[in-house]
Parts: structure tokens; C-alpha cells; sequence
């Protein structure tokens, strides 16, 4: 996360966040997503805060038609264009929404979550249940986040709660007997620091399926 002030609007930090850097993400999927969704049957599928479009992009290569979604217009524009350039623009759209205020309208056989963690404020209990609301019968509920600090951070840059596995459990309160939790676990990446200090990073990944 850059070392900026973060204003009060959430907008207005992550809109100077893209606006700021010409190139925020690599670009590539996020494992996880691929780890996850790769076996799955493209349908229609909404990346919640696609950023410059990775996950997006990935998902329409592999037939499936994408909404995507972000605060930033900047992170929205870019996303189109990258989609564009890789020939999956006919199988992608983009909405903004300040997620917590406003959620796209629809059903979708997937809804992506990853990562949607950030310094400013972010209702994730009231997102992670609309995302669920939004899964059609039969798809799929994919959530991303992670479980602390990376092993170099010696100083977090910010004040931040992570969750916790059996925590989003909680938050969600699925009804029993109309999901199936097929993935719900800990795994540790490789990360490696600004200045090259390697180390690791423990995320939590959540995969739940309408029945």
C-alpha cells in the first residue's frame, strides 16, 4: 500500500491511488482465482474490485462473460482498455460502485472476492452477503483475503483487523443446507518485500457453492 494520507472518502483514495501510478497489479490473475475457478464452467461471472482488470480478463479468456467492479474510474478505464487488447473486450463490462453503498444488479454462476481488504473505511460483512445474495443456483462464492502482515513487515503501515476462517463463517451465516463449503483454508505464498527481502504471506480462501 503506498505511503499516501488517506482522505476521508474512500473515492477519493483509491481514485489518487490508479491515478497516481501508471500501472498499479502485475496484470496476471491472482493464484487463488486460478487455483479455484479453473475447473469450473464459464457462466456469467462478477469480479468484485477488479482494479485494472487481471481476474476479469483471465476469466473472459476462458469463455466466461464478466462484470466487473471498483471504485475508481481511473482502475475501470484501464481495465477496459487492457480487456480490449486482449481481445476478450466483447466479454467483459465494467460498473463503478462503492461497494458497501451501491452492488450491481443480477445473478452471476461466480462472484469473485479477492483481496477486498483496504486503509479506508470498507463494510466487508455487508459486501461479502450482497456478493452472496448474488450467486445463482448452483454457482460459485469465491472469497480471497489476507491473514496479516506480510513476515517482513515489521511496522504495518496501518491499522487493520484481518479475519479469520471460522470469522467469515460467522459473517456470512449461510443457511444451512443451501451451501456446500468446498474450500476453506490457510495458505502461505511467497512474498517478497519493496527491497527484496524475501518471505511469506498467509492468505485465507474461501470457496462456497449454492446447492
Amino acid at each position: 500500500m503506498p505511503e499516501l494520507p488517506a482522505p476521508t472518502q474512500p473515492a477519493e483514495f483509491w481514485e489518487t491511488r490508479y491515478r497516481d501510478t501508471d500501472r498499479v497489479w502485475s496484470g496476471r490473475p491472482n493464484q487463488l482465482l486460478v487455483r479455484e475457478a479453473a475447473g469450473l464452467k464459464p457462466g456469467r461471472a462478477l469480479d468484485l474490485g477488479c482494479g485494472e482488470g487481471g481476474d476479469a480478463i483471465w476469466l473472459a479468456s476462458r469463455g466466461w462473460h464478466v462484470t466487473g467492479v471498483d471504485i475508481s474510474v481511473t482502475a475501470l478505464e484501464r481495465a477496459a482498455l487492457h480487456a480490449a487488447g486482449a481481445g476478450v473486450g466483447d466479454r467483459t463490462g465494467w460498473e463503478r460502485h462503492e461497494l458497501g453503498e451501491t452492488f450491481p444488479e443480477g445473478s452471476f454462476d461466480l462472484v469473485n472476492a479477492q483481496y477486498l481488504q483496504s486503509p479506508v473505511g470498507l463494510d466487508q460483512e455487508w459486501i461479502l452477503r450482497r456478493a452472496a445474495d448474488a450467486v445463482t443456483d448452483k454457482g460459485t462464492l469465491l472469497i480471497v483475503m489476507h491473514g496479516g502482515w506480510p513476515s517482513w513487515q515489521t511496522e504495518p503501515p496501518f491499522d487493520a483487523v484481518f479475519p479469520t476462517l471460522d470469522g467469515v463463517l460467522a459473517e456470512l451465516a449461510l443457511p444451512d443446507g443451501e451451501w456446500a463449503v468446498e474450500t476453506a483454508e490457510t495458505v502461505r505464498r511467497t512474498n517478497v518485500s519493496p527491497d527484496g527481502r524475501e518471505g511469506f504471506r498467509d492468505d485465507h480462501v474461501w470457496r462456497f457453492r449454492r446447492l
